[in-house]
């Protein structure tokens, strides 16, 4: 998505972010803090590195969606 900044419904957000899981498998696909959803594409070759990367952005206060663990 870019730099790009969009505002829209929570409704939208989620199916948006419905859409965004599909497309990675085994990694994470997005942030969320304060209200914001920051898109990502961060494809893992383990289910130990998604772990590893969901831990540190927990620790930096981010909700993490992430596939292929829990």
């Amino acid at each position: 998505m870019g730099k790009k900044v969009y505002q829209m419904s929570k409704n939208k957000a989620m199916n948006l972010l419905r859409l965004a899981s599909e497309q990675v498998p085994r990694g994470i696909y997005a942030l969320e803090k304060d209200k914001v959803i920051e898109m990502r594409n961060d494809k893992c070759s383990s289910v130990s590195q998604v772990k590893k990367l969901k831990r540190q952005f927990k620790k930096a206060g981010f909700r993490v969606y992430a596939n292929g663990v829990d």
